[in-house]
């Protein structure tokens, strides 16, 4: 749960137009900095995950089975809730499908995998397609 709050808190914070400062790394604590009403460890988000690492990212289910590719991550105007939008089928980025999956079904803690458990390529490519807003 911890790591799922870091993630949103980034991706919060990367949706923001609020400036946080940068610190390098050194032997110090990084200081607490506080933005509205929510206090920041710089440290702790450089921990997380970045929204260009993700975007790009293969998307496996639980086994190995290649099912899609993070087309892209949107934050709902609303409530930001964080959604992954995954390109399915296809060769090549012809003829995919774009579905939207909540965020929080995307599996991130195993390094260089995204993995969305009980998913199939088929079961996503039955599943309503997503289209971008113009």
């Amino acid at each position: 749960m911890t790591k799922m709050f870091a993630k949103l808190a980034v991706l919060a914070v990367l949706a923001s137009p609020i400036a946080v400062p940068a610190y390098a790394q050194d032997s110090k604590p990084a200081p607490k900095e506080t933005v509205g009403e929510v206090k920041l460890d710089p440290a702790t988000i450089a921990t997380g995950w970045r929204a260009s690492k993700i975007i790009g990212s293969t998307v496996e289910n639980e086994n190995g089975d290649k099912i899609g590719s993070v087309d892209d991550l949107i934050l709902t105007a609303d409530q930001q809730v964080p959604y992954a939008i995954v390109s399915v089928g296809g060769f090549l980025g012809l003829g995919s499908k774009l579905v939207a999956v909540p965020y929080r079904e995307l599996d991130t803690t195993q390094k260089g995998k995204t993995i969305l458990h009980a998913a199939t390529k088929e079961s996503l490519t039955t599943a309503p397609e997503f289209k971008y807003a113009e």
